[in-house]
């Protein structure tokens, strides 16, 4: 046999392997391009995802309500506060000096109306008296008159009777006086809620909720963070002392393209991962809404387009993602942290826009309202001591609703 059949009998098999495994190779690329349209068309084109995404939450900024030096601080950064808890206590000095002296003029105005209270009866008491004192007077007039014109009285003796009778009536009209004046001061209301009690009652008011701003509370349950008041310090309304972050109540803000919202709704699930967990931790989160503008329309100097040089760039919109309470619980974020989120966007039954909350409160707190219904019942007391009248007392019947601070 030549040489020439032995080397073709030879590449004949070489070239078989090449062929099957070049048919491998591209039967591979066709099955996972196969795969992946699968893939795309059932699953992925119904998911849009982003790593532009942090978490943001409230930062409660705690601000005194008066003025006043600071003799206690009682948090610190980091720490864990709950709410009503006392952070920061001011010198109550001047505010004790003034509920003092609210209360000592409360008193003081009790008792000066509960006397013209008492003086009614008393008034009306003497106006019968007057009346009968006008009908004597009357009857001795006409009967010296008849004398006088039969010549058995004095002249004297019958200007003395018509001098009676006008006294008597002067005296009668000024006690009827004295009587409406005083039921003109008490018509249409008891001792509680006179208007010289209640303004009394309001100035006490005023300075117990005074003293009660001296301790400054927590609204709300969080951690403290960027504290900054110092004790001694010199502090006025409006400062800020303190923030507190209430991690239980955190959401994600994810930045996607303009070119991937077009099925975006609110109320899609999400499935949002944290890098703090490694990718471990999944959140699954609901979008709550779409912001009205893009990130840069809302920055202090907005990009102005209108010049020769424009480049186009795919802007990106902050979608807001409320996430489980019972998750965050289980594993906290952190405001600021790295997010990434993937949003379903099978379901577009839903809004683009989020509708009017109607009137919902989205937070709110009770820690002030507490200060006015001590005042309430210190009021109670002062004018159930002082108005010497039994009945049970209740708390000032016009006394603001509205909760302040303490």
């Amino acid at each position: 046999m030549s040489e020439s059949s032995t080397s073709t009998d030879q590449a004949s098999p070489r070239r078989s392997k090449r062929k099957l495994l070049l048919w491998i190779v591209a039967l591979v690329f066709i099955a996972a391009g196969l795969g992946y349209g699968s893939y795309w068309y059932f699953v992925g084109r119904y998911w849009v995802s982003t790593a532009d995404a942090y978490v943001h939450g409230n930062q409660v900024p705690l601000m005194p309500q008066i003025k006043g030096t600071v003799t206690a601080v009682r948090a610190d950064n980091t720490e864990l506060v709950h709410r009503g808890d006392v952070l920061v206590k001011l010198d109550p000095t001047d505010a004790k000096l003034g509920v003092q002296k609210a209360e000592a003029k409360l008193a003081d105005t009790v008792r000066q109306v509960h006397q013209l209270y008492q003086q009614i009866p008393e008034l009306k008491a003497s106006v019968q008296a007057r009346r009968a004192d006008l009908r004597q007077a009357r009857d001795d007039y006409r009967r010296a008159e008849r004398l006088r014109k039969s010549g058995n009285v004095s002249q004297q003796s019958y200007q003395h009777a018509l001098t009676a009778w006008h006294t008597a009536q002067a005296a009668l009209s000024q006690v009827r006086h004295h009587l409406d004046a005083l039921q003109a001061q008490t018509e249409g209301t008891d001792l509680r809620h006179h208007p010289k009690v209640e303004l009394a009652a309001a100035a006490l008011r005023q300075a117990d909720v005074a003293l009660a701003r001296t301790r400054i509370l927590a609204p709300v349950t969080g951690y403290v963070a960027q504290s900054t008041v110092q004790l001694g310090q010199q502090v006025a309304p409006g400062k800020p002392l303190l923030a507190i972050v209430p991690l239980d109540r955190v959401w994600v803000v994810a930045n996607f393209k303009e070119t991937v919202l077009a099925k975006m709704r609110v109320g899609q699930p999400v499935d949002v991962k944290a890098d703090l967990y490694g990718g471990r931790v999944h959140y699954h989160g609901t979008v709550l809404g779409i912001s009205p503008g893009t990130g840069s329309t809302f920055e202090l100097l907005p990009p102005e387009n209108a010049t020769g040089n424009w480049i186009k760039v795919v802007r990106r919109v902050p979608v807001r993602i409320g996430l489980p309470g019972a998750e965050l619980k289980a594993h906290p974020l952190r405001l600021g942290l790295s997010m990434s989120a993937s949003v379903d966007v099978h379901d577009t039954s839903g809004g683009v826009l989020g509708e009017a909350p109607a009137g919902r409160t989205t937070s709110s707190t009770d820690v002030y309202q507490r200060a006015l219904d001590k005042a309430n019942r210190r009021i109670d007391a002062i004018i159930r001591a002082n108005s010497h009248r039994g009945g049970t007392a209740s708390p000032a019947k016009h006394a603001a609703t509205e909760p302040h601070g303490s």
